[in-house]
């Protein structure tokens, strides 16, 4: 398990982006939180097509039906519909990229983008197109061995148990309960459900997560 973890340079912007490099030991196995990636909002609240709207004395009553048929309907879509709904953080992948993708295959999706002067011997980092992080930061590696290696949680994604930038560590708990571990030098981690060869990590501050990834367990880019 790794011993330590450095120090971080956080700096709050209207796109919360997180900055700066940290010096940390890497494990070969269980990855440390890579900081330096930014994480833009995702829209908070969905305009509600049918809100606000005033029926227009002039209008016959079979307008005012028409009308009212119609909000309805529209607000009934934008509650069902599984395509206003954001995708999850995990347990395979996110934003269209998928843990274990080779460079080649994650490019083909067209939902990433190179950031070269990031890379390493090892790994390149990388963004992903609707999702852009500062200069100096990365929202994913790509292991020349092993593919898409750890994916960072942006704001506003969630795991498929409901945690993600922002949750507490009381909620953290119950979401995952007697299955988080913690790490040598004390953040928690767990094995994400549904993928054997991943887990996810969490940073907390004043008791709440601040960063989160998305790794294989076995990966070359963060030792």
């Amino acid at each position: 398990m790794p011993t330590t973890i450095g120090t971080s340079v956080i700096s709050g912007a209207s796109w919360a982006v997180i900055t700066g490099t940290s010096t940390r030991a890497w494990d070969k196995t269980i990855p440390q939180p890579r900081n330096g990636h930014v994480s833009p909002d995702l829209p908070a609240n969905r305009a509600n097509l049918c809100a606000g709207r005033a029926v227009k004395p002039c209008m016959t009553t079979k307008h005012i039906i028409a009308a009212a048929t119609l909000a309805a309907g529209v607000a009934l879509a934008g509650i069902a519909s599984p395509a206003l709904a954001a995708p999850a953080f995990g347990p395979n992948g996110y934003g269209g990229v998928t843990l274990g993708m080779s460079a080649k295959a994650a490019q083909a999706t067209g939902k990433i983008v190179h950031k070269p002067g990031l890379d390493s011997a090892t790994c390149s980092g990388w963004d992903l197109k609707a999702q852009r992080t500062g200069r100096d930061a990365v929202g994913l590696f790509i292991s020349k061995k092993r593919g898409v290696a750890i994916i960072f949680a942006p704001k506003g994604a969630r795991t498929p148990q409901g945690i993600g930038i922002g949750s507490t560590n009381t909620q953290l708990k119950r979401a995952y309960a007697n299955k988080l571990r913690t790490a040598a030098s004390g953040f928690p981690y767990v094995a994400v459900p549904g993928n054997a060869k991943a887990h996810y990590y969490f940073l907390l501050r004043n008791g709440k997560i601040y960063e989160m990834g998305l790794a294989l367990d076995k990966q070359d880019c963060a030792n």
